[in-house]
C-alpha cells in the first residue's frame, strides 16, 4: 500500500526530475573519522574505549599521521555504525570510477 505522498515521490523518481547534488567538499579518511566521531558525540577517549585503540592512535588517525588501513577501518566503522568503505573511500564517486 502506497500513500498519496509516496506515489508522488515514486513518480518523481521515475520521471528523473531530480538532479544529483554537486560534491561540496572533498574529505580524507582522517577527516571522515573525526566528523563521524563528532556526529556520534564521542570524545577521542570514548571512541578509543569502544574500539580498543588508544586515544593517541585516534588522534593520529584524525590528524593524518597514521594510516587508517582496512582492519582499523572495520573496527572504527563498527563503533561509528557505518560501513568501512565510508571511512576508507569518503570521496568515491561511483559514477566516475568503477570498482572492478
Amino acid at each position: 500500500m502506497t500513500t498519496k505522498r509516496g506515489k508522488k515521490v515514486q513518480d518523481a523518481l521515475r520521471g528523473e526530475r531530480f538532479t544529483k547534488s554537486a560534491v561540496r567538499v572533498k574529505l580524507s579518511p582522517a577527516e571522515m573519522v573525526r566528523i563521524l566521531r563528532e556526529k556520534n558525540e564521542l570524545t577521542q577517549s570514548e571512541l578509543a574505549e569502544r574500539t580498543g585503540l588508544t586515544q593517541s592512535t585516534i588522534s593520529n588517525l584524525e590528524n593524518g599521521r597514521t594510516q587508517l588501513g582496512a582492519e582499523r577501518a572495520k573496527t572504527l566503522a563498527r563503533a561509528l555504525r557505518v560501513h568501512p568503505a565510508v571511512l576508507l573511500f569518503p570521496g568515491w564517486d561511483v559514477t566516475k570510477e568503477s570498482a572492478a
